[in-house]
């Protein structure tokens, strides 16, 4: 009886709010449905974890109001319960005698170690438990060193002895030059560079030959490293402001140059990289030795990202040679699509390109740099090598877009012979796999789904052969509140030809003869391509906003990733862009068949690359979005983090940086813009924003600025989740 009256009082809610919006009752519903939609469909695996043998596996079910663990044998098929949560939870109160986190499994980094000995982390200490006889041990305490900061710069000046193979001699670096002595007698020391300074030294990364008969290093012209500076007004532990600084290098900064040397001790011989060969560096990466210590090979990314190479330096007769050399009219997407494997230490090599206008596998002959086979061709995409099994003789790789009846950015798990050859689709069902393998990738666990499709989680041998079913969901749980997954809406882009991919999110008290406001969700960003296309009940929290009552949309537009080259290209030198001229026509097409979204009331919001997109949006296209939250977003791109944006925006900083500006175009503002900003943002420079706010107020642009104390790279957390639904509300709702 409680039961029914409770469901009855949840559906007169829902009926009584599809009368109005942004009320409270609206609030009240948003929050309720987020709860719900938290708790996950029933029968998904929540995590999958091999054991490191490699030979059994186990994983978390989301149960019917419970956690669930279980472990699979895949050779005799057998599937069992891995032990009860609530044991290992009683033990850990025991040991502590304080309450502990259920969630704790999930938080702690688990590790399978064998059939019966788990390993996890909590409480500041790592643990094991033998699950068999019920027995936990404490075990050493976890290293609590906070996580390095992504934009440090190591002081290759300085550095440790590093150890010839044998451990007879060591190389070392003292005065900025580099030094070789038999270990432990000092009066054995030779001076092997004699021209390193304070500003252009040996780096102390020195590497020695597998023969031990060679060293290498590189010598370093050092540039002055930018740094970030943030002030974080309200400290928990002062009264004063803190002033924190980083490393932290923009376009257009001079950077440091990295020139290859190589010393061979049997002939006394120094040798240099050729400089004009490697001029004009962004980055010069993975040096390292070949196997039979005649080179040195290592990778040159030309600054501008339109030359990117492979080269060596030979150790006996100091002569610099390019093995391979990839170039593009645009940008080479080095930081998303490079793959490198050597083999036959690199006679040959398996290499990925866009040079046929799709990221594909090449052979390259390593002696001359010429193509000896392509080894994937089509127009579809090479998303990622997870494995060249030289012994097998295969690759395995994932991949999108080869069926042209499904979306083309659903992944799928491929092998193929390292020839090419025997190209086969290890999970063949049409929707998005997310696969986890044994060590020896004998066997994987594949979970497939989509947006809107419950997930269905099966064992799959090496062939692709599925050999167990391990779990599958449905939809049912949240019938209950009218919710109904995400529906998947396609158009055509701006060239009329290439399909433009996308999701429309309907609140659950939806009614088809009311008109709806419509509130994009944008992340632009070059880098990937970002609608979710494994099922997400309430994906990025869109599911919330919609309750509020509007339609909520995510698109992915020409300029993102995973498409072809020239879906890609879209992007070069024009961020602003944002493929907004897709998103636009996608709307007025999706508008056409449902004539309950409103076009005359478009809202926007993202965060980071989207927090500049959604601010763009109404800089460059106001006659179409009404409304914009931005958070944290990079306003100048010579204001941001040097690696991104010139990966997409080009060097040297010309024209094209000013007129993709947010800050320059300040005064094209229309609409009704909230900027949000975290003051301790050292992902994106926090000044792009108060730069932005500057602008707009010196061409007085009206808008909102919330600046929030403490707070990093975000979209502003609760507080700022809260000021983006009221402002939505307020201006899209008059």
């Amino acid at each position: 009886m409680l039961k029914h009256l409770f469901l009855y009082l949840i559906i007169s809610v829902i009926s009584f709010s599809a009368f109005s919006q942004g009320a409270p009752e609206d609030y009240k519903r948003s929050e309720f449905v987020k709860r719900r939609l938290a708790q996950g469909v029933d029968n998904d695996v929540i995590q999958i974890n091999w054991s490191e043998k490699g030979d059994v596996f186990w994983y978390e079910k989301n149960g019917q109001g419970r956690r669930e663990l279980f472990i699979v044998d895949p050779v005799a098929r057998t599937k069992g319960d891995l032990f009860p949560l609530n044991d290992l939870q009683n033990a850990l109160f025991v040991e502590l005698k304080s309450n502990i986190d259920p969630y704790f499994f999930q938080k702690g980094l688990p590790k399978l170690v064998d059939r019966d000995t788990v390993k996890f982390q909590y409480d500041g200490f790592h643990w094991k438990w033998d699950r068999s006889n019920k027995v936990l041990t404490k075990l050493d305490s976890v290293d609590q060193k906070p996580m390095g900061y992504w934009g440090h710069r190591i002081d290759e000046s300085k550095g440790n002895p590093v150890e010839s193979p044998d451990k007879s001699k060591i190389a070392y670096l003292k005065d900025f030059n580099i030094y070789i002595a038999d270990k432990g007698k000092e009066d054995s020391e030779q001076q092997i560079t004699k021209d390193g300074t304070e500003d252009f030294f040996y780096s102390s990364m020195i590497l020695w030959s597998p023969d031990g008969k060679k060293i290498s290093s590189s010598k370093v012209q050092k540039a002055k490293v930018r740094k970030l500076t943030l002030i974080e007004s309200s400290p928990i532990d002062q009264l004063q402001p803190k002033v924190h600084t980083k490393d932290y290098i923009k376009p257009g900064d001079t950077l440091s140059q990295y020139f290859p040397m190589v010393y061979n001790l049997e002939i006394k011989k120094l040798w240099t990289v050729d400089k004009a060969m490697v001029d004009n560096q962004f980055a010069l990466y993975a040096l390292d030795w070949r196997q039979d210590s005649h080179a040195v090979s290592f990778e040159y990314n030309k600054r501008g990202h339109q030359q990117y190479s492979i080269m060596e330096l030979n150790a006996n007769t100091g002569k610099t040679r390019t093995v391979l050399n990839e170039t593009s009219k645009t940008f080479i997407d080095y930081s998303g699509k490079k793959f490198r494997y050597d083999l036959n230490d690199g006679k040959e090599i398996i290499w990925a390109s866009e040079r046929d206008g799709w990221n594909h596998l090449y052979l390259i002959d390593g002696n001359n740099g010429e193509v000896k086979k392509l080894l994937t061709k089509g127009d579809w995409v090479v998303r990622r090598v997870l494995k060249v099994d030289e012994q097998q003789k295969k690759i395995f790789f994932t991949a999108s877009g080869m069926y042209k009846d499904e979306d083309p950015y659903f992944i799928h798990y491929y092998s193929m012979n390292l020839d090419g050859t025997n190209l086969k689709d290890l999970s063949p069902e049409l929707a998005n796999h997310e696969g986890t393998f044994s060590r020896d990738y004998s066997y994987f666990v594949d979970r497939y789904s989509k947006i809107d499709q419950a997930p269905v989680t099966v064992l799959r041998n090496s062939a692709g052969e599925v050999v167990m079913d391990i779990e599958r969901s449905n939809l049912n749980k949240f019938s209950d509140i009218g919710w109904k997954p995400a529906e998947v809406f396609t158009s055509k882009a701006r060239d009329g030809k290439t399909d433009i991919w996308g999701i429309i999110i309907r609140p659950t008290n939806f009614d088809p003869n009311k008109k709806y406001p419509v509130i994009e969700y944008i992340y632009a960003g070059p880098h990937s391509s970002f609608v979710p296309k494994s099922f997400y009940a309430n994906p990025s929290g869109m599911q919330d906003l919609a309750e509020l009552g509007f339609i909520v949309v995510q698109i992915d537009g020409m300029g993102t990733s995973n498409r072809s080259k020239a879906f890609h290209d879209v992007a070069w030198k024009n961020l602003k862009d944002a493929g907004f001229p897709d998103r636009i026509l996608w709307m007025k097409a999706a508008a056409a068949k449902y004539p309950y979204m409103d076009l005359d009331r478009v809202g926007i919001y993202g965060t980071s690359a989207g927090g500049q997109s959604a601010a763009g949006a109404l800089l460059f296209h106001p006659e179409f979005y009404k409304v914009g939250v931005a958070s944290c977003g990079c306003h100048d791109n010579r204001m941001d983090k040097i690696w991104w944006n010139e990966q997409w925006m080009g060097w040297p900083i010309e024209k094209h940086y000013e007129e993709c500006s947010n800050v320059v175009n300040a005064n094209r503002l229309k609409g009704k813009l909230m900027l949000i900003v975290g003051e301790l943002d050292d992902n994106v420079d926090p000044a792009s924003t108060y730069q932005f706010s500057n602008a707009l107020i010196k061409a007085n642009k009206d808008h909102e600025l919330v600046v929030i104390p403490g707070m990093g790279h975000s979209s502003g957390g609760e507080y700022g989740e809260k000021k983006r639904r009221d402002f939505f509300v307020k201006h899209l709702y008059p």
